[in-house]
């Protein structure tokens, strides 16, 4: 699992800089500075718990337990979620699809807590 979580997270953080480049200069000009905020916020998200994947695939290897393990999962469904939200949102303009990003907050946050569980009972 912890080489699982390495991969993703390593893709992950590969794959926020060429949408962050993408944003910088293949979206400025064709979005609103509003809609380019959005997206640009995806990136740092997707960013941030990309480097969180590499911290749960070592917390999976170093404490091991199902809570290191959903712990990353949520990670990675936060990720989707929540970034993955915002880029299509900010793509398409379909505005509901703003509806999926707090649930992606919430995978976030949850996965957090359960890394930090993992350490404490480790």
């Amino acid at each position: 699992m912890e080489k699982t979580f390495f991969a993703i997270g390593a893709i992950s953080a590969a794959l926020a800089v060429l949408l962050g480049s993408f944003g910088a200069h293949g979206l400025k000009g064709r979005l609103a500075p509003e809609q380019l905020a959005v997206f640009e916020t995806g990136v740092r998200y997707q960013l941030a718990h990309a480097l969180g994947l590499l911290a749960a695939a070592w917390a999976v290897g170093r404490f091991g337990g199902d809570a290191a393990r959903w712990g990353g999962w949520l990670l990675v469904a936060g990720s989707v979620l929540f970034s993955g939200s915002l880029y299509a949102l900010t793509l398409s303009g379909v505005r509901w699809l703003g509806l999926i990003t707090p649930f992606g907050g919430v995978a976030f946050i949850v996965g957090w807590v359960l890394l930090a569980m993992a350490a404490l009972r480790g």
